[in-house]
């Protein structure tokens, strides 16, 4: 046996002859896709320019920052912006609004949409099919101020609902449903999935066209009805596409809105309908107070980066589909 040989198998990984490794590969395969790197050059650009650029405004959060003064001259504070975020009982309010709206977005999100793109797939009529597709995709493209017109003439006094509720005799006088604070989460819901249920479907209907149609004809053969075929054969069709999108959704566990918090809220819901977009509004931008308002965004986007990287790591651990 040469001593060549013996070095290979003293040394399993050596590269073989002729085959570039390490920045040798990488250069060889960077010129070989150079068209989709030259393409994506203005993209990598914009996203450093207006993505990480702007994070060195974090340091906002440890000043107390006066506009007027330049970057040397601001009083640096520390942490103490963040201390009085989680010393104020108002952002714990805050947080808890955040948080149940946005869990209520991502279940109802998932199961209606989900639901809705199951029932489409069922249906041989294809007419009847597109039209209602087209019927549950329409509200999505109405601006979020239009569609908070439509939501508070439904819901006032002399709305459609209370005048079918008095008409039908199941209420003896009208209600402010918007004066109501424990009912806001309910009408945010209600809002989210009427809106966004019929465009939340098209990526669900598209990841069940490559499903393999044998499959279906296989659970036929053996007796499946269409819930059964819904069931084992079109929902894990489509679970690396479920999986994957609920990781992304996980990063936006406190990214719960801003429009309909804004535009349906008052004073008499605010106590539930006021999230952090709406707290920074409020204490932050309105009275100036800019170090409070970039420490709670940057208490928000930490936690979901956090949230995000969790949730993908679990599912890698699970054997599941992932980011990365």
């Amino acid at each position: 046996m040469t001593m060549e040989n013996n070095a290979a198998i003293a040394s399993p990984h050596v590269a073989k002859p002729g085959k570039p490794t390490g920045f040798k590969h990488f250069f060889k395969q960077l010129h070989a896709q150079r068209a989709l790197v030259i393409m994506s050059v203005p993209f990598v650009i914009w996203l450093f320019i207006f993505k990480y650029l702007p994070l060195w405004g974090w340091t906002i959060a440890f000043q107390k920052y006066k506009p007027a003064r330049s970057f040397s001259e601001q009083e640096w504070v520390g942490l103490e912006h963040f201390k009085f975020l989680f010393t104020d009982e108002r952002f714990f309010r805050v947080l808890r609004n955040t948080l149940v709206m946005s869990f209520e977005n991502l279940i109802l999100g998932f199961v209606t949409a989900i639901t809705l793109a199951l029932l489409l797939n069922e249906v041989r009529n294809i007419v009847f099919k597109r039209v209602t597709q087209t019927i549950s995709y329409l509200p999505h493209f109405i601006s979020w101020v239009v569609a908070a017109g439509i939501i508070q003439s439904t819901l006032a006094t002399d709305g459609i609902i209370n005048t079918l509720l008095m008409k039908l005799g199941l209420i003896n006088e009208e209600i402010l449903f918007l004066g109501i604070g424990e009912w806001f989460w309910g009408i945010y819901g209600a809002s989210i999935v009427w809106k966004d249920v019929g465009w939340n479907t098209i990526v669900y209907l598209a990841a069940m066209t490559m499903i393999d149609p044998s499959l279906y004809e296989a659970a036929e053969m053996d007796g499946a009805g269409r819930f059964k075929k819904m069931w084992h054969v079109t929902l894990p069709g489509i679970k690396s596409v479920i999986i994957v999108l609920l990781i992304m959704n996980t990063g936006y566990l406190l990214e719960s809105g801003f429009d309909v918090q804004y535009l349906l809220g008052n004073g008499m819901n605010i106590d539930y309908s006021e999230n952090i977009d709406i707290f920074v509004l409020n204490y932050g931008i309105k009275m100036s107070n800019y170090s409070l308002s970039v420490a709670a965004g940057m208490f928000k986007t930490i936690v979901s980066f956090i949230l995000l990287f969790a949730a993908n790591n679990l599912a890698r651990r699970l054997g599941e589909a992932r980011l990365y």
